[in-house]
Formats: C-alpha cells, structure tokens, sequence
C-alpha cells in the first residue's frame, strides 16, 4: 500500500512540474574563460525562458565535448571552429566519429596565434625558426599542432629543420628568460598575461604571421582568419601585428527542435550586453560579423529564423 501511495505521489509532482526542454552544456576545465561563459549563458537561459533547463558542467574541452554531442549526452556546447569542422565531416581525431548533425549557434570571439622571440635571436619571420631552438608546445598540444600546421605551410620541415623543446609557455617563458630559449608559440586571446610578461621581463616581441601565410593556410585549413592584434595591446607594441586565428563557436545539433534554439539565439543577442559585463572574452562580438569566419559549417534551422529577422541573413 506505502508503494502505491509514493508512487502516485511521485506522478502527481512530475504532473505538477513544468515542461522543459533539458539541455546539458559541457564546457571545459574550472580554470579557463569557457567554463564561466558556460555557467553565464546556462544562467542567462534558464532565467529568461521558461520551456528549457540548461545545466552547464564542467568537461576536458573541445574534443570530448564533440563526443558528448555524438553520443547523446550534451545538447550545446563551445569549441574552435577547426575541430568542430573535422567532427562535421569526419576528419582528423574524427575519422570514423562523423556528426553531419552539426549545427552552429552562434560565431563567438578570436583565438589568435601568437608567436613570442628574443629580440637577440634575429628571428622576424615563421621561416626565420629554422635552425633555432623553439617551443612549439607540450607534445600533442594544440599549440604543437598549430606550430607544425603553420612552419609547414612556409616550407619547413617539421620537426627537423629546428630545435624544438616540448614543453608547455610556464617552462619556455623561464628559459627565454634564462636565454636557453629563442621562443614559442602561444594560441590564446589577447591580451594573454604570459606574452605580456615575456614582452616586459625577458627583451622579446612579437612576429608576424602574413596575410599571405595565412590566406595560403585557408586554402587547406578554411578555419583560419586573419587577425590584427592592435599596437599598444601589448607592452612595448608599437605596430599592428598580423596573425592568424580561429574562431570560437557556439554550437548545438539538428535534433534540437528549431524552435528551442530560436528561442536560445534571440535570447543570447538579447542580453549580450549583460553577458559582456562578466565574460571579456566576448568584449569585441558583433552580431554583423558572428557568422564570418566559421568554416562554412551549417547554422541551425532555428537561429537562422533569428538572423533573417534581424537582417544578417536572407
């Protein structure tokens, strides 16, 4: 008899429950800017409508945040435009892990490529690395990835034609200081306090990554942009420097109802202002340009509906 009491207890609270759409964001580890962004949007979501729960967690990051999303698990989550395309088409650490189910939210912010020297080392250009001792990053990184994508695409051969030394921008930023290093590579927003520390302490600059670098990368690699990083952004930054960059995405799939992310779209642009006050990294996002730069994967059915009323699509 106690059963059945709970038992119809248990129905009549779910009957008394309203009906919400659940959606579960993965975003990466407590200590980088997705994780708070995550916690802003899941929050800014759940307070301003009422047909779905966003519960926003913390993840290992890009990749296995693709997977939830392949599996069945996550509904919407954040990631560079470069893994989110392999994901899409099945390619890189995706080969037999394709999700054509892929859809994007919304274009976010910049992640540049930024590639820190001594002044004494003479280096002025990516093919200058040749012969010197350079981090590219811990071994498998991203940084590694963009290091051996980038030195490539100029005609080195990598890893030969330098000396590299795996490790991660703490352990280089010490030796380039100690002048047992000539430099690294670093990919974060800027300004990144370890480029801004190096620039001030240890008699470094900044080089460039061309536009044609770059342009010849977007041929084989379509998530890189170029990307200016404005004099004075730095210490001791006296010029405009160009790089290269990927963007940010927030992303979802086509099983979520085109209405739920019409409603998540319109409600994100509404309230981006707020979002800004607590998340810097969305400092510089413009609506007019949200959908530049995104590989030319997919938008979602619901978002578009968002855009073509506010005149950034037909």
């Amino acid at each position: 008899m106690l059963k059945i009491i709970l038992i119809a207890l248990l129905l009549l609270t779910g009957c008394g429950r309203e009906n919400k759409y659940p959606i579960n964001l993965p975003t990466a580890n407590t200590t980088g800017t997705l994780y708070p962004l995550g916690a802003s949007l899941a929050y800014m979501w759940n307070t301003n409508l009422d047909d779905v729960s966003v519960s926003s967690q913390s993840s290992n990051g890009g990749i296995e945040n693709l997977n939830l999303i392949y599996e069945g698990d996550a509904e919407v989550s954040l990631g560079v435009t470069s893994i989110v395309y392999q994901a899409y088409n099945g390619e890189g650490k995706f080969r037999d892990r394709k999700n054509d189910k892929l859809r994007i939210i919304a274009g976010l912010y910049y992640n540049p490529n930024q590639v820190v020297v001594t002044k004494s080392s003479n280096i002025n250009s990516l093919l200058d690395l040749k012969n010197k001792r350079f981090a590219p990053g811990s071994p498998g990184s991203t940084t590694e990835e963009e290091t051996k994508i980038h030195l490539e695409g100029v005609g080195l051969n990598y890893p030969d034609d330098f000396s590299p030394v795996y490790i991660g921008p703490s352990e280089a930023s010490e030796l380039i200081r100690n002048k047992n290093l000539d430099g690294l590579w670093i990919m974060a927003g800027t300004p990144t306090a370890s480029v801004s520390e190096l620039l001030t302490t240890a008699d470094s600059k900044l080089i460039e990554i061309s536009e044609d670098e770059v342009n010849s990368l977007k041929e084989k690699y379509p998530w890189y942009a170029n990307y200016k990083i404005p004099s004075g952004t730095y210490p001791n930054q006296n010029d405009e420097i160009n790089t290269s960059a990927i963007k940010m995405v927030l992303y979802t799939t086509s099983d979520v109802p085109d209405e739920i992310i019409y409603k998540m779209t319109k409600t994100f642009w509404e309230n981006i202002d707020e979002l800004k006050k607590s998340n810097k990294s969305l400092e510089e996002l413009d609506i007019k340009k949200t959908l530049e730069d995104i590989s030319n994967l997919p938008v979602h059915e619901g978002a578009k509906k968002y855009y073509r009323e506010v005149g950034i699509l037909n």
